[in-house]
């Protein structure tokens, strides 16, 4: 009798393993479908707004008002709606659940720089693209017709590239689109900058001629340095996980380094905030500050990330060798000016936070393997 009530038994549950994956699935649909839609949204308003902003002149490609500057704008405002929006929705994903858990001025700071650093990439390349064109085709001119739909194409793919991005954002893909970010708004600066002779004093001099060159220098400056403290928190949930996974010795290790990461984004922001012509004082001490939070770091990883494998601390070493070397070649020996050491000062940095989040990444990686495996046997 009993083994046939056993029998009448309703089935059991299915295991989380077998559902979870599944819901995922539906739910990458969903965001698919969503960022097309995103796309379409941002292309269709783009190109209804473009015939009445072009009226019935033709416009150049590229060139004070013209098609590559409307369609940038549309992408920066487009942009930043569907990453806010995208980057919104994604926090009941797969991995993503811990940002219900953040603070509202953390949540507001996390999504407002996942934005701008968004919508300025995808503005920058516009740009560049529209330029591109502009040069390729000298003195060519367009109707509204072509206007309209080449910056709803502009538009619309930004914002579907960018709703997709948001929603699948992990700590190297951060790092990624920081350095990414950081390199196009740099190299955007110099590039139109009004002074032909900047190098030959430092990086800083691009901030200094209060034309929209010095204005995206220095913006882009303040955007990075809010963006290094939301990656902040990425670092510290990264890390923390190595720590229940036995990986790094010092329980405080991730809170240490999320701590310098803060302070280092605060001290970049200031140095955007407050140009060379705006403090000097402030502006070079955030920028010496930076540095040698960095450098303090790097002297005490052996200590502090206790657990990250050797060959790490070995790159630690080379970092500290070139940023030493570098600042002995500016002075006293005088090889280079102080731009050159600057640039490798930044590459260095943002160099070293790619390859520090890729053994974090790795060392996860391995030890959830390790576990899966130990965790199935028979």
């Amino acid at each position: 009798m009993s083994a046939v009530a056993t029998a009448a038994q309703p089935a059991a549950p299915i295991p989380s393993r077998e559902w979870a994956p599944v819901a995922g699935r539906r739910r990458r649909v969903a965001i698919e479908t969503e960022s097309v839609l995103a796309g379409v949204v941002a292309g269709g308003v783009t190109a209804g707004t473009g015939m009445l902003a072009f009226g019935g002149a033709e416009w150049s490609l590229w060139g004070g008002w013209s098609v590559g500057a409307f369609a940038a704008i549309a992408v920066v405002v487009w942009g930043v709606g569907a990453a806010a929006t995208g980057y919104w929705r994604a926090r009941d994903l797969p991995g993503q659940e811990w940002r219900h858990e953040l603070g509202a001025w953390k949540f507001s700071l996390d999504v407002a720089t996942v934005a701008a650093v968004h919508a300025v990439i995808g503005a920058l390349v516009t740009v560049m693209v529209f330029v591109l064109l502009q040069r390729s085709f000298e003195g060519l001119v367009v109707d509204p017709w072509v206007g309209a739909g080449a910056s709803a194409v502009a538009s619309g793919l930004a914002a579907y590239w960018i709703y997709l991005s948001v929603t699948s954002l992990t700590t190297p893909k951060l790092a990624a689109l920081l350095i990414v970010f950081m390199s196009l708004t740099v190299l955007m600066s110099m590039a139109t900058s009004q002074d032909p002779q900047w190098w030959q004093i430092h990086f800083s001099q691009l901030g200094t001629s209060n034309d929209v060159s010095s204005g995206l220098f220095n913006i882009a400056l303040i955007i990075a340095g809010a963006f290094v403290t939301t990656f902040a928190m990425y670092v510290f949930r990264d890390l923390s996980a190595l720590v229940r996974q036995g990986v790094l010795a010092h329980t405080w290790a991730p809170r240490i380094v999320a701590v310098v990461f803060v302070v280092m984004g605060i001290l970049l922001a200031c140095v955007g905030l407050f140009p060379l012509d705006v403090s000097m004082l402030i502006h070079n001490m955030s920028a010496i500050g930076m540095s040698l939070t960095f450098l303090a770091l790097l002297i005490s990883a052996p200590w502090v990330l206790r657990g990250m494998p050797k060959r790490f601390f070995l790159f630690c070493d080379g970092a500290i060798v070139v940023l030493l070397g570098g600042a002995l070649l500016f002075e006293p020996i005088g090889y280079w000016n102080l731009t050159a050491f600057e640039l490798i000062a930044f590459s260095t940095i943002f160099g070293w936070i790619s390859v520090f989040i890729r053994f974090i990444n790795a060392l996860s990686v391995q030890h959830a393997d390790d576990g899966a495996d130990g965790g199935y046997s028979v």
